[in-house]
């Protein structure tokens, strides 16, 4: 009987390690302690556990941000959708997303955490995915307002708010911060909801301008913050390189091709209020 017990135990741990995985586990490759990847991969979905993945909310996925810890991303996530523990530096997703025409759009989306198992890389299998998380459409957070809310957007050129190709706030320039800050004192009572969302150009890896667009538009999300916007109203995305504005041709020498491409490194701050 004991004996009996004991395999039991056993049987269970196994099939416990079997569907969570290592702690370490991942697949992507070159994931370093600051939880960046020399290379994305995404697993197939064949590994998967849940096997038709999650409807999420939009505004959760929306609030995410570098720096979150696993306990809060599972509040906005649930569990890692494969095969990875909770001591995993890798979480991986199949969201579905379903679409006005009544058709659903599968993504899978990928989390990084760094050494101190706080996320700080997302990415999105295909790309497009991203385009999910835009506010398109004028969105209500309590009430139905009197009026109808509108949409606008506001475009900062990111260049003029940041060193190129830097992010940190100690990389503002001298002029960027007095930008943010009067853009904070336009946002009025009135605002429903803010959406800020970083741009680039497309020199470099489409993995790196995600990163970096992400990264930037985190900076003005905190700033607006700082200067009194409300938390709950504002979030930051990444674009990358997906969405030019301006296209220029590579025979270019490069100095010109920088110089051409700049309406393309942008901050684009969509706000939707009531006039």
């Amino acid at each position: 009987m004991k004996k009996t017990y004991v395999l039991k135990i056993v049987a269970a741990v196994a099939t416990l390690f079997a569907l969570t995985g290592c702690g370490t586990y991942t697949v992507s490759k070159d994931v370093s302690s600051e939880g960046k990847a020399g290379e994305v991969i995404f697993p197939t979905l064949d590994s998967i556990v849940m096997k038709e993945g999650t409807f999420p909310n939009r505004a959760n996925l929306r609030s995410i941000g570098s720096g979150m810890t696993k306990d809060q991303l599972y509040d906005l996530l649930g569990r890692p959708h494969f095969r990875e523990a909770f001591h995993a530096h890798e979480w991986d997703y199949l969201f579905n997303f379903r679409q006005p025409d009544g058709s659903v759009v599968r993504c899978q989306y990928k989390v990084l955490f760094d050494k101190d198992y706080l996320g700080q890389s997302f990415f999105w299998s295909p790309a497009s995915c991203v385009d999910q998380l835009i506010m398109e459409k004028p969105a209500v957070a309590t009430a139905t307002p009197a009026k109808e809310p509108t949409i606008r957007r506001i475009n900062l050129d990111a260049d003029a708010l940041f060193a190129f190709d830097k992010y940190n706030r100690g990389d503002i320039l001298p002029g960027g911060r007095e930008k943010v800050d009067a853009l904070a004192r336009q946002l009025t009572s009135k605002v429903l909801l803010i959406q800020v969302v970083g741009h680039t150009d497309r020199l470099g890896s489409e993995i790196y301008n995600a990163i970096l667009s992400q990264h930037r538009a985190e900076t003005i999300r905190s700033i607006l913050i700082e200067d009194g916007v409300s938390a709950d109203i504002i979030s930051a995305i990444g674009l990358g390189e997906a969405r030019p504005v301006k296209e220029c041709s590579d025979s270019l020498a490069r100095p010109e091709l920088i110089r051409c491409l700049q309406p393309n490194r942008r901050v684009e701050v969509v706000v939707s209020a009531v006039e």
